[in-house]
């Protein structure tokens, strides 16, 4: 056996670069079949080398020519920004947002929706394709110059441009998942309003659908005051629509007539609608309903084995189930699974890594008692642990590693059990990770997820807290090195841990929120009352706002934090870590900020990329002592000791 190399925990050599982690890296998603073009199977590719633009890729062949990328900025997360319908591709293009006709691969793509006055103000996502092909229906979101708030409504537009799309419904705050029947003849489509987010409460509703436009809508299931939330509405191959509803606590599937479900499954079949497109479930010819689960931290293909953990767009070619799927050891690729064999294929395997196995930490499921909840029953939280893995190196005898524990965002999201190389990154050379599904995640049900009702920066503060004194207690990691990070709503929950407790020894922000009147008061339409539920209403629950502000209390900070920010973030704007920065510099605490220009909420840039893992190591190295084994450009740590 070769003797290991004895380096400080974070010192260690890792082949697992930061140049690795983008290098050749995909962001697979969207998996569409063509079947009137043969079966032809589409998806989505996000490439951080080429800027973050968007790919369509049809049976392994790029189709967008350069200049053009498939992304949508509706409710500025995006999704759902293309479909496919006999070999025809229509897309939002991301740099005007006008919508695109693609008559194939090595076709040029041609403007079918008008420039509006507004550069950039009509935005278009959740398209679908009538039966002859002539017009679609999508979601449109409206914003005008005078810089209100933008308008969401349905609109059906003519699919060779020769027309300015119609308006088929108007008046909700917020419509999402049109979806045609197989005749062209019915529209279902899901709707809410503020202060409500789509996994609070929606309805789903439908009407025919004719050349004068929408008929009288009929109310299917959730509607206000339901306290249901209803996502993904699908017509069956037999004519049946089917949802997905909570209203058992738990997104479990429905056909439209039916109370009972068609599948009960104490899991999540749905998932927090962040973007749209998503889809979880698809029928066979045969009828046969496939669905995807989340139980116990991780997602199961229901009724079959599968060697995947992680599944997102699940779609039907009619005899097989095709989706994305990935494992703690694999990162995402685009399977073609048989339901009949229980086989599978890979017809877009993920990147060739030339990693050992022995190279990569593979997660641990934990529970872990946490803070009791108002009645003071006990309660536990959930995570997912990464211990440090490198089969070349070894700490010095004594020695327990460093923690970084990640906080999530959403705060509605959940902890992925996926191969992550940004992850590997860290365990690789030393540290110990923690992913926590603090009280708020999905996946758990809704009375999991409604626990951070009113309690943002607290339940998911503790939890975080708890994860890391749990993993300190049995001995996993350095109590005097638990560190705590996180991007957007995961930045927040890093900064309040940080101006609220005692128990990190450092923190990094990416792009998190510092004021939360602030980004109450400035953030993007479909976030602008989030936090009614997760905190109180705004302004008359102003008093509240201030105090779970980290920047209010920053006269508590007493640990170093690294901060990383884009510049064009309309989410969580510059001034929001700007603000903690200068906190942080009146104090006099050693601290080191990072501005990238041009990006926006989340890095997508190849080379931002880059620079954000290897400044937060830097940081980490100049505030614990050690030194890297990477050749890094080092970050200006003010303050530093």
């Amino acid at each position: 056996m070769t003797a290991r190399d004895v380096a400080p925990y974070g010192a260690w050599a890792s082949p697992i670069t930061a140049g690795t982690v983008i290098s050749a890296a995909v962001g697979l998603s969207e998996v569409r079949v063509d079947r009137a073009d043969g079966g032809a199977v589409w998806w989505s590719e996000g490439r951080p080398e080429e800027g973050g633009r968007v790919q369509l890729v049809r049976e392994g062949v790029d189709v967008l020519p350069e200049g053009f990328a498939a992304r949508t900025r509706v409710h500025e997360y995006g999704g759902g920004a293309w479909t496919v319908a006999a070999g025809v591709c229509f897309f939002a293009n991301w740099g005007d947002q006008r919508l695109y006709r693609l008559d194939g691969p090595g076709a040029t793509p041609v403007a079918i929706t008008p420039e509006p006055a507004t550069p950039m103000g009509d935005r278009y996502a959740d398209l679908d394709v009538a039966p002859d092909g002539t017009w679609l229906v999508g979601v449109r979101e409206r914003h005008g110059a005078d810089g209100g708030e933008a308008v969401n409504e349905l609109v059906r537009i003519p699919t060779d441009g020769s027309g300015a799309p119609e308006v088929l419904l108007t008046g909700p705050d917020f419509v999402a998942a049109p979806r045609l029947s197989a005749d062209g003849r019915r529209l279902a489509w899901i709707q809410w309003d503020h202060p409500d987010m789509p996994w609070d409460e929606t309805g789903l509703w439908t009407a025919a659908i004719g050349t004068e436009g929408l008929a009288e809508p009929d109310l299917v299931a959730g509607g206000r005051g339901s306290s249901e939330s209803v996502v993904q509405p699908a017509w069956s191959p037999d004519g049946g629509l089917h949802f997905v509803s909570d209203r058992t606590g738990w997104w479990n599937l429905y056909r439209a007539g039916s109370t009972d479900p068609v599948i009960a499954v104490e899991g999540e079949i749905g998932t927090p609608p962040w973007v749209f497109g998503m889809s979880r479930y698809a029928f066979l010819d045969d009828g046969t309903v496939v669905a995807a689960c989340r139980r116990n931290g991780r997602d199961e293909l229901l009724g079959y084995d599968v060697p995947f953990t992680s599944i997102d767009s699940v779609v039907s070619d009619g005899r097989h189930i095709l989706f994305v799927g990935a494992s703690p050891t694999q990162e995402s690729a685009i399977v073609r699974f048989d339901p009949a064999t229980g086989g599978h294929e890979l017809i877009r395997a993920p990147r060739d890594l030339g990693l050992d196995p022995a190279w990569l930490s593979v997660p641990e499921a934990i529970e872990f008692p946490t803070e009791p909840g108002p009645d003071g029953e006990v309660r536990t939280a959930h995570a997912l642990y990464y211990p440090p893995t490198n089969p070349e190196a070894e700490a010095p005898a004594g020695e327990k590693p460093p923690l970084l524990v990640l906080s999530h965002g959403g705060p509605t999201a959940a902890a992925r059990p996926m191969l992550s190389l940004g992850t590997q990154f860290w365990t690789s050379r030393g540290f110990a990770v923690v992913d926590v599904d603090y009280g708020g995640s999905t996946g758990y049900g809704r009375e999991y997820r409604d626990r951070l009702k009113g309690a943002w920066g607290i339940v998911d503060v503790a939890d975080c807290v708890a994860a890391a004194r749990f993993l300190a207690d049995r001995g996993d990691v350095d109590p005097d090195r638990l560190c705590i990070r996180g991007g957007s709503a995961g930045g927040y929950t890093t900064l309040q841990a940080l101006t609220t407790t005692d128990v990190f020894a450092a923190g990094a922000s990416h792009y998190g929120v510092a004021d939360l009147g602030a980004l109450a008061r400035d953030t993007h339409k479909f976030e602008s009352r989030y936090l009614d539920g997760l905190v109180g209403p705004w302004p008359e629950a102003e008093a509240v706002y201030r105090e779970r502000s980290p920047i209010e209390h920053t006269d508590r900070l007493s640990s170093p934090m690294i901060v990383l920010q884009g510049s064009e973030d309309e989410v969580v704007p510059p001034n929001q870590a700007e603000l903690m920065v200068a906190a942080l510099d009146a104090k006099g605490l050693p601290h080191a900020y990072v501005l990238f220009e041009g990006e926006q909420h989340g890095f997508r840039k190849a080379e931002n990329i880059v620079r954000a893992l290897e400044a937060e190591l830097s940081f980490y190295a100049q505030v614990f002592g050690f030194t890297p084994a990477d050749d890094l450009e080092p970050v200006e740590v003010r303050h530093l000791p």
